[in-house]
Order: structure tokens, then C-alpha cells, then sequence
């Protein structure tokens, strides 16, 4: 028997982690779930965003399923007591440093995209691995003042250790898929993004049927929206991977479509949808369930090998997807909007045994 922590967290994050659960549960009956407070509502209960009842129940389990985390209620919390700390807790805590987004378009939602039918027309197949456990969301950080006012300093800090491992995890990745690594950084500008480049280009000779390319931040921008078939794997810090991931998201036609991973070297790994805890919408059974439950597919492939059972997940999502069923944010006409719940059971439903 496998366990696994089921930390919904806040906002929506209760509705779509049930509906993933109730999803691997009808594909594999050998998991445990243990339900475990995290963000907000470990606040409310125990003072603190990340308690430590909560690190030990991800400790003794073989992986983690995240709803999502915040609200205004928190928002007057010291910098300390965010529950936003809880999720940099985690990823410091089991040395999660990867963080890995795929980005996927799904055909019967291709009008739902803003971009141009014809630039998303032919699918699109992107993994975005972001470094999670270094850069500038980790580095020193002071507010101290001067004659001129108020003065923040934010600092970035790589070490080529940091480096080197994502840059291996995005080389293994890529072998497994067409071949090419776009490493995206601000080298013309940072001292960080220069030592990211050089140590990229040290190790791309152990990866020889790999190709690297590099490339700017700002460019791989505008590429993302205007040529975006045109990259594989895109490896990057800390801050330029989560903001371009989710600028990529709007590829697919909604946020709420995107599942992630965050792994380090073993098959441990934190699991949640990229979307927020969209508070507005809690409790209103609108909320988009489809990254949590993709998510869901991603552990079983990244942590426990169970490739056929995550396939039967994806393909359920696509069975759904093209009989026309459409929670509120990728609704289009002719279709049938449905809630939460529903789209939940629909993939429940149409998962078929291999």
C-alpha cells in the first residue's frame, strides 16, 4: 500500500483535491489517503502555515497531493505567517527543486485558446522546468530606510551546484521526448544568468544527442505566444519560470488545465494544480478540477511508474473534453457547462480498463 498526503489547503483547494482522489482511487485501489492542513486553514488551526504535524504526515508518505493555498482573510499576515511560506516550507523541507509544467493543448479546446487557431492548431507539447529551492524567492531580503525613503532589497543567488542539478534533470527530460533544451536566462544583464549559461554549457557534452539553445527572457516571452510549437523542454530560475509558465498557460485555453510536479532526485514528489485558490469561486462547485485530477495522472507516472494507469486518466480527460463538456472557464458555445463535481465523475466515468 502506497500513502499519500492529501493537503487541500484553501480557496477551491478542498473541491478539486476530492475529485482527484475519488479519480485514483478508481484506477488503483493500493493508496492510502491521509488528509493533512496546510496554508490558511493550518493558520486558523494551529498558528502557523506549515505545522509540523503536517511535515511529519508528508514524511511518512510516498507523495504529495496540493490543492491550493491563500485568501484576502490572510493577507494582513506577517511575511512569516503567509500561507504561501508553506508551499517554499515544502520544497525546502524534502529538497523539491524541480518543478515541472507541462503545457498542453487539447484539440477539442483549441478555440477556447486567445492565441490564433493556426499557431495552436497543429498541438502544442512544452515542459517548463522551473528551479524551485533557489533565486531571488530565497535570497536575502531587507527593508531599511534612508534619506531618499523606504528602500527593499531582494537578492538572487545561484550557487553551480543549484545549477547543475536542474540542468541535469532537464537533459534526462528531454532525451525522453524531442531532444531539445532551451535554457532561458538574462545574461546580457545578471551576474546569476551568466554562471547559469556557463555551467548549462559545461555539462551539454555529457548530453550529446541533446540539442541546447539559450535564449532571453523577454524573448522566449514573445516566442511562447508567437512560435510556441517551437520548444520541448524550457529549463529556468526561479522567477522567470514562474512567470513564464504562466504566461504559457493561456496556450491551453484556461490555468485551470495545468497540473505540475515538484521532485528532487528520488521519486518523492509534491503534486497540485498551477491555478490559485480562486477564493471568488470557492464553494460555488465552478472550479475547474481537470489540473488537479492531471496532476493526479503525473504523480502516478513521476513517483510510482504506474505509466498505463496515468494514461487511462489523460485519455479520460480527452474523452470528456470531446463530448463536449466544459466546466465555466473553458465553456464555448455549443457545449455543456457543468460544475466541479460533475466534470469530476464524467472523468471518473469515462476512465477505461486497460
Amino acid at each position: 500500500m502506497s500513502r499519500i498526503a492529501v493537503l487541500s489547503g484553501d480557496g477551491v483547494g478542498p473541491e478539486i483535491c476530492s475529485r482527484a482522489v475519488e479519480v485514483l482511487s478508481s484506477v488503483c485501489r493500493d493508496f492510502v489517503f491521509t488528509e493533512g492542513l496546510i496554508g490558511g486553514a493550518a493558520i486558523d488551526a494551529y498558528g502557523c502555515p506549515l505545522p509540523e504535524e503536517t511535515i511529519r504526515l508528508c514524511r511518512e508518505s510516498d507523495g504529495i497531493l496540493l490543492g491550493a493555498v491563500g485568501g484576502p482573510r490572510w493577507d494582513r499576515e506577517p511575511s512569516h505567517r503567509r500561507p504561501e511560506k508553506a508551499l517554499l516550507g515544502l520544497r525546502k523541507e524534502f529538497e523539491l527543486f524541480a518543478n515541472l509544467r507541462p503545457i498542453v493543448t487539447h484539440a477539442p479546446l483549441i478555440s477556447s485558446s486567445p492565441l490564433r487557431k493556426e499557431i495552436v492548431a497543429e498541438g502544442i507539447d512544452i515542459l517548463i522546468i522551473r528551479e524551485l529551492n533557489g533565486g531571488i524567492y530565497y535570497g536575502p531580503r531587507e527593508r531599511k530606510e534612508d534619506p531618499s525613503g523606504c528602500v527593499a532589497t531582494d537578492t538572487e543567488i545561484y550557487t553551480t551546484g543549484e545549477i547543475e542539478r536542474i540542468a541535469h534533470t532537464a537533459f534526462r527530460m528531454a532525451r525522453k521526448r524531442k531532444g531539445k533544451v532551451t535554457s532561458v536566462d538574462k545574461a546580457n544583464v545578471l551576474e546569476s544568468s551568466r554562471l547559469w549559461r556557463e555551467t548549462l554549457e559545461s555539462i551539454a557534452g555529457e548530453y550529446p544527442d541533446v540539442i541546447l539553445e539559450h535564449m532571453y527572457v523577454d524573448n522566449c516571452a514573445m516566442q511562447i505566444i508567437q512560435d510556441p510549437s517551437r520548444f520541448d523542454v524550457i529549463v529556468t530560475n526561479n522567477m522567470f519560470g514562474d512567470i513564464l509558465s504562466d504566461e504559457a498557460s493561456v496556450i491551453t485555453g484556461s490555468i485551470g488545465m495545468l497540473p505540475s510536479a515538484s521532485i528532487g532526485t528520488g521519486t518523492f514528489g509534491l503534486y497540485e494544480p498551477v491555478h490559485g485558490s480562486a477564493p471568488d469561486i470557492a464553494g460555488k462547485d465552478t472550479a475547474n478540477p481537470i489540473a488537479a485530477i492531471l496532476s493526479a495522472a503525473m504523480m502516478l507516472r513521476v513517483s510510482f511508474g504506474m505509466m498505463k494507469e496515468a494514461r487511462a486518466i489523460e485519455e479520460a480527460v480527452r474523452l470528456v473534453l470531446e463530448k463536449g463538456y466544459r466546466t465555466r472557464d473553458i465553456m464555448s458555445d455549443g457545449c455543456i457547462q457543468v460544475g466541479t463535481e460533475e466534470m469530476g465523475d464524467l472523468i471518473r466515468r469515462n476512465i477505461v480498463a486497460d
